[in-house]
């Protein structure tokens, strides 16, 4: 069974990670007396923890912490741990340790968890509330295997409405030769942060005016849209998809029905009330939402016509914007924004059909990732967990399509001969799904897409199709989206070619380099050749000598620049410099539009001549 099996935890590192947030906390607080403390967890390549500081502090005094951290270290201070009743641990909390923050989530533990005891450790002096575990000893950590590496602004709880902590993060591996490899290629993925190379390149912005986590398309990021968007509905069509366009905005009761209210109401932006005449007051029928998703709409696509079995599998397609309000601590770029444009596609398939066309969905992934060169990757496949005690909370109350729809998805897959791993308890609330799941080029683990199977939604819409019996049956829906969102896809691209995109999907495809200004006319009639072709082409007009012109080029990750002069001009040739090769080539121009037209409807990689 070609099950990917889930590495054990390395509980060592884990505990060095997690003994390392408290040895920062005792020396911030020893050199900033009066810091409360937030949170301090271990994450995957190190630690953090949240502060209130009595006064500001920069980069510049990392350093200084960190010494402070291998002193306390260097000190081979003993870590104790201590339960207490909750009434003496509050009385600790509040008034020995007089710590806010950690006395609220104390009370919480209580109140929602029904902990009737608090868990403490101890080491030299400081004492934290915590449930570990730690090392033995302080002489346990190697203090040459970790680095403070950055601050940052993080709200207590994540939430913006509480009070802003200093949060400082560091680094933590088993030995230094670690560290140091983690370190340079995290200096690797800076280079490539698509926060970075999306300004530099000019593809997005988000402005204050408009709203946080609401991008603006600038022309260069629009072209990779419609590239992608192009591609999509090439695909799609060949493969029997339908394209449908449903509005922004519904009515409340649509996700009533869908069940996304109660459960998801509170990441969804506040509904807008109104009458039938315009605003006013109504009640809840007169609600209307931004969409968080395009199911709901697709679902009564499906049901504004009557269908047979003999019209499904029916393939609706779409690339839907939704809007889900996202804490404004979580937002990221353009991976966790507020406004989102979707991939999305809604499959209604009977039961015989589900195997087989949920495989087709997988093979479509597969040959997408293909075309943009993506390997590294693995599926994931996420099952409801039947002993969760919360499992009417989260998941459809269903044992007997739960079983059907696990069996059908798993069959898909080892049919497939997929590399898979299993996790039960993550499924969606209306079935299962199965997340790819890309390794980055700088080593980050990134869901990229979801393949999804409804057995529950459906029947709550009324949804029907006449069998061959001609009774009316309820069908199946898969839930896919290959390329996700715009948003989180292309930040993915961004950082997977560095900004420096194949000549099919970059912005700017061709860039035209008239040696001097007497070159500009053969110029000219280069680039209305082959805007007439649809390419992206600029002419270089600028008055910089050729040097900085290609200099230029190469900053912006032009694909292919067009250098000109008397002899090309003469003999009806371009010198073409692709990026990325140093070889340049002469060939005749219309033997370079062949070849570009050829390069572009392949969607080719080219990565040499």
């Amino acid at each position: 069974m070609p099950v990917i099996e889930e590495k054990p935890q390395d509980e060592k590192l884990f505990r060095i990670r997690h003994s390392l947030a408290h040895v920062m906390a005792q020396a911030v607080q020893t050199l900033y007396p009066g810091t409360k403390l937030g949170f301090g967890p271990a994450i995957d390549d190190g630690f953090y923890y949240d502060f209130i500081l009595p006064k500001p502090v920069s980069d510049a005094e990392l350093a200084a912490i960190e010494g402070k951290m291998r002193e306390i270290i260097a000190a081979a201070q003993s870590f104790s741990h201590e339960d207490l009743p909750l009434d003496a641990a509050l009385a600790r909390i509040e008034g020995q340790m007089g710590e806010p923050f950690k006395a609220e989530y104390a009370r919480e533990l209580a109140a929602k968890k029904g902990h009737k005891e608090i868990s403490f450790y101890a080491n030299g002096g400081f004492v934290d509330m915590c449930e570990g575990p730690h090392v033995s000893n302080t002489k346990d950590i190697p203090a040459d295997a970790f680095k403070l590496h950055s601050l940052a602004g993080a709200y207590w709880r994540g939430d913006e409405r509480n009070a802003m902590m200093t949060r400082i993060y560091g680094y933590a591996f088993n030995t230094k030769a670690e560290l140091d490899e983690y370190v340079a290629a995290v200096e690797q993925a800076k280079q490539r942060d698509h926060r970075k190379l999306g300004q530099e390149l000019r593809i997005y912005a988000i402005r204050d005016e408009i709203g946080k986590g609401l991008p603006l398309w600038l022309p260069n990021g629009a072209a990779i849209r419609h590239e992608i968007e192009k591609l999509a509905h090439e695909m799609e069509f060949r493969a029997g998809y339908k394209k449908i366009a449903t509005p922004h905005i519904t009515k409340r009761g649509l996700f009533e029905t869908s069940g996304h209210i109660p459960l998801y109401e509170d990441g969804m932006y506040p509904p807008m009330v109104l009458d039938e005449e315009g605003r006013g007051a109504g009640g809840p029928e007169e609600s209307y939402y931004l969409k968080p998703m395009n199911c709901p709409h697709h679902h009564m696509v499906f049901a504004s016509e009557k269908h047979s079995y003999r019209d499904l599998p029916l393939r609706y397609t779409e690339y839907g914007s939704v809007y889900r309000f996202e804490r404004a601590g979580a937002l990221q770029g353009l991976t966790r924004v507020r406004g989102m444009t979707m991939n999305d596609a809604h499959i209604y398939v009977t039961p015989e059909q589900l195997k087989e066309e949920f495989q087709a969905v997988m093979k479509l992934h597969e040959r997408y990732y293909a075309l943009f060169g993506l390997t590294n990757y693995f599926m994931r496949l996420s099952l409801w967990d039947p002993a969760d005690p919360k499992r009417g909370s989260k998941y459809v109350d269903d044992p007997e399509n739960w079983a059907l729809s696990e069996r059908l998805v798993t069959e898909a897959l080892e049919e497939m001969g997929a590399n898979y791993k299993v996790s039960p308890g993550e499924a969606a609330f209306y079935g299962p799904k199965v997340d790819f799941q890309f390794v980055t080029v700088t080593g980050r683990e990134f869901t990229l897409s979801t393949n999804q199977l409804d057995f529950a939604v459906p029947p709550r819409f009324g949804l029907a199709y006449t069998d061959k019996d001609g009774k009316e049956k309820t069908p199946y829906c898969i839930h896919r989206a290959p390329m996700g969102t715009h948003e989180r896809f292309i930040a993915f691209l961004i950082e997977h070619f560095g900004g420096a995109f194949p000549t099919w999907l970059a912005p700017v495809q061709v860039v035209v380099v008239p040696v001097s200004d007497k070159f500009l006319a053969y110029g000219k009639k280069i680039e209305a050749l082959l805007r007439e072709d649809l390419v992206r082409v600029e002419l270089d007009t600028s008055s910089a000598t050729m040097g900085k012109k290609i200099q230029e080029g190469a900053t912006r990750k032009i694909p292919i620049l067009l250098v000109v002069g008397g002899k090309e001009e003469a003999e009806q040739t371009v010198t073409v410099r692709r990026y990325g090769i140093k070889e340049q080539k002469a060939m005749p121009l219309a033997s370079f539009v062949e070849m570009l037209a050829q390069e572009i409807k392949e969607r080719r990689h080219v990565k040499s001549w």
